[in-house]
């Protein structure tokens, strides 16, 4: 197969890279954004979901799509209240101090991944795909005779990828709705710009964090839902998603959820381009230096605004 074939089959990976990194790395964001909480625990959040979704798809076991199906529906919402709870019984009690929270989310993010360990053992699980159907694709070339189309040996992809690409961009479009439409994503803007004049307001900025916070999570765990097809699930797959996604919202700008989104898709498109042509590690190593770079030049991030 030619570079061309070749670069746009490693294109179409990175952006199913890049919509699984965008939903993770959008959780993330959120939760910073507006409670301004460091979230050492995302991965972990990420990993639960993973492995819940191959215990529901297990459990209704009738056909893969409606197990899928319930999985994601299910798992999310499962994971959304395990945070729910922790904002509660942890955050909440230590005030949301900077410093404590990391510490906090440090030891939910041990809690999480051993308690995942002892209770489904240290096995990856496979989930199996809802369709898995192998598309071919067509490759445009100007030669001799004119414009003409062929189809190279090996140029394809399978419809779940495709579907992943799409999931991604209809919830976060959701996301956005919910975020600049409702009553809902209104209070929660007006928590991020002001908590004490939300407060003030009538605004309970408590239960807000805590909603938040599950909202986070639950988008973490919609990506590894996702995922799980692809990548199989297993109780230390979190830290990977972990460190892409503090990557994307350091480089896109903390709190900005367009900036997440760019960000996620230009580390998502080079990290699966770099993969296929030289290896993984060198893909991290790039984005780890792009990361040095932004918080030297400029450390508010793509999108982010500099603090008054």
């Amino acid at each position: 197969m030619e570079f061309g074939p070749h670069l746009m089959l490693a294109a179409l990976e990175g952006a199913v890279t890049a919509a699984i990194l965008a939903l993770t790395a959008m959780g993330l964001s959120i939760v910073f954004g507006v409670m301004r909480v460091v979230n050492v625990a995302h991965g972990e959040f990420y990993m639960i979901g993973a492995v819940l979704a191959w215990v529901v798809a297990s459990m209704v076991g009738v056909t893969p799509a409606l197990g899928f199906l319930a999985a994601l529906v299910i798992a999310p919402l499962v994971v959304g209240a395990i945070a729910v709870v922790a904002d509660r019984v942890i955050l909440e009690r230590i005030a949301y101090d900077p410093d404590r929270t990391i510490v906090a989310t440090i030891g939910l993010l041990y809690i999480i991944q051993q308690t995942t360990l002892m209770t489904f053992g240290p096995d990856a699980r496979p989930v199996e795909p809802p369709f898995n159907h192998r598309l071919s694709l067509p490759w445009f070339e100007w030669g001799e005779n004119g414009f003409a189309m062929f189809w190279p040996w090996g140029l394809s992809i399978t419809s779940y990828k495709l579907f992943v690409i799409l999931a991604a961009i209809a919830i976060l479009t959701a996301l956005w709705l919910f975020m600049t439409r409702t009553k809902a994503g209104l209070i929660m803007r007006a928590t991020q710009q002001d908590s004490e004049t939300a407060q003030a307001f009538g605004i309970p900025v408590g239960r807000v964090y805590s909603y938040v916070f599950g909202l986070g999570a639950g988008l973490a765990a919609m990506g590894a839902v996702l995922v799980v097809p692809i990548q199989q699930a297993h109780y230390l797959m979190g830290h990977d998603p972990l460190l892409l996604s503090f990557i994307v919202v350091i480089i896109g700008g903390l709190g900005s959820l367009p900036g997440t989104v760019i960000a996620a898709f230009l580390i998502g498109m080079s990290d699966g381009i770099i993969s296929v042509f030289f290896s993984p590690t060198l893909a991290k190593i790039i984005a780890t230096l792009v990361v040095a770079l932004v918080l030297v030049f400029r450390p508010q991030g793509l999108m982010g605004r500099v603090e008054r």
